[in-house]
């Protein structure tokens, strides 16, 4: 018996939660169940957060998390508790199989079955945000070593484990060369220790492309966050609807189950809506705590009611479906079909599925780290880079000239173009004079002097080089 937490949510969630668990108990799932409050009821109670603190302490005793969707509340200081879920548990993995159930579900890519891997804690979805000028607000991306290798390696682990044969990796490190250039590093380092997986590496924009067109060229996607949730969105519903697509989120201690969809308040209490992709999330939760029979037994019986046209209104079409049923009617039917299997879609079998055990991460030695200079952000209002030029200049101190003012990343000074669109938002790049700096000091006294010119420093940043190469950008057009 393994006991479990789970949370019905919000709109549509305590309807297909409770035809989940219906369908998995009925299966003969061993679990002990225990129910939180999160969401929409905790929000509005004041808990900014969405869920209290007993909460996660029952969350991280049972380690286990079911999950229906929620609503989170319009407006500031609402934080998304599927992101805060996320991080908070370490669950860096979140895993969408996409699959399509062609004839039966609509789709134009009845030979697409891939699963999307996608690093879950960090990228833009740090949430660190700040504006900076009258006309510019700033999000960081931050992209980490242990991040990278965890996700990548878990994409070929369980690519080994499943029995798959390419691994493609999606970033766009030809314009972000320091953060996808790095995921795209690790991506080239790890794959080297699965010789007998495949791997690629597409730029997101043309990988996107060939995914929306010809997904049957796929098979485990691993990618930064941003990309990972557009994406598998994009693939679920190509597939025939994210309303069928479940994921898991996985950590070292921790794991969570959910349907991809949102919580469909239009749709609530109205016995409409597809269980289907919650009961994926709970198939995904039935393997990872080693009740694989159950799992299959669940899946199976999924299968042949989509394949016998038991359709919820979302899949329904005249050409394919024999009878439309609501959220209830679609779990019995599953619930029917338990001991049968599909006879045109493909069963699943769970028989060869162990737990993925992954190396915890080694920190590599410590690079070479020189300072050689710093950028200073400052908010400056007028137009013209020269004269913005005279007054960084009359700041300089021993050791440390400036080198280069950029405008939203674009190089304005010296030679900048005067078709460039300008805002109030400049980085004034300073490098040592003599390769490098010994002092920090020489900052302190920049930025001193930037105050008795009335120089507004938003920000700095200092350069470094480590083991010799950059680890800063270079300005565009530079």
């Amino acid at each position: 018996m393994t006991k479990i937490t789970i949370a019905k949510g919000d709109g549509i969630g305590p309807e297909i939660m409770d035809a989940t668990l219906k369908i998995i108990l009925s299966a003969g799932a061993k679990i002990d169940i225990e129910e939180i409050k999160v969401g929409e009821t905790v929000y509005l109670a004041g808990n900014t957060a969405g869920i209290a603190p007993e909460s996660w302490d029952t969350i991280r005793r049972n380690k286990i998390f079911l999950k229906a969707p929620i609503t989170t509340p319009q407006g500031g200081g609402y934080k998304s508790l599927n992101v805060t879920t996320r991080k908070f548990l370490g669950l860096y993995a979140n895993v969408r199989p996409c699959m399509s159930l062609h004839p039966f579900v609509n789709t134009k890519h009845p030979d697409m079955d891939i699963v999307i891997i996608r690093e879950n804690e960090e990228d833009l979805y740090a949430g660190i945000e700040h504006r900076q000028t009258d006309e510019v607000v700033q999000c960081l991306k931050l992209i980490s070593r242990p991040g990278c290798e965890k996700i990548v390696r878990y994409a070929f682990e369980y690519a080994k484990q499943q029995g798959r044969k390419k691994v493609t990796c999606f970033t766009k490190d030809n314009i972000m060369k320091q953060t996808d250039g790095l995921f795209h590093s690790v991506f080239d380092e790890i794959s080297k220790q699965y010789p007998d997986i495949e791997n690629e590496h597409w730029i997101i924009d043309i990988g996107a492309a060939k995914l929306a067109d010809t997904p049957e060229l796929f098979d485990v996607l691993v990618m930064p966050n941003l990309y990972g949730d557009v994406l598998s969105d994009v693939a679920a519903q190509i597939a025939g609807s994210v309303g069928l697509a479940g994921s898991a989120n996985i950590g070292e201690e921790c794991a969570m189950f959910e349907a991809i969809h949102g919580s469909a308040p239009r749709r609530a209490g109205q016995n409409l809506a597809n269980p289907s992709g919650l009961l994926q999330g709970a198939v995904m939760m039935l393997n990872h705590i080693g009740q694989t029979k159950v799992a299959e037994r669940v899946h199976n019986a999924w299968l042949k009611t989509i394949e016998d046209g038991t359709h919820t209104y979302d899949i329904f079409r005249d050409q394919t479906s024999r009878l439309k049923v609501g959220t209830k009617e679609f779990a019995l039917a599953v619930i029917e079909n338990l001991g049968k299997k599909p006879r045109a879609l493909k069963e699943v079998s769970f028989s060869g599925n162990s737990a993925l055990v992954l190396p915890k991460y080694q920190r590599q030695a410590r690079a070479v780290k020189e300072l050689v200079g710093v950028d200073l952000f400052v908010d400056w209002v007028g137009k013209d880079p020269d004269e913005l030029a005279i007054t960084m200049k009359r700041i300089e101190v021993d050791g440390i000239e400036l080198a280069m003012i950029t405008n939203r990343g674009i190089k304005v000074w010296p030679n900048g173009f005067e078709e460039t669109f300008l805002t109030d938002h400049w980085r004034c790049r300073f490098k040592a004079k003599y390769g490098k700096l010994t002092d920090k000091e020489v900052i302190a006294r920049l930025l001193t002097r930037s105050i008795s010119e009335n120089v507004d420093t938003i920000k700095t940043e200092n350069l470094y080089m480590f083991d010799g190469k950059d680890g800063f950008s270079m300005g565009q057009g530079q």
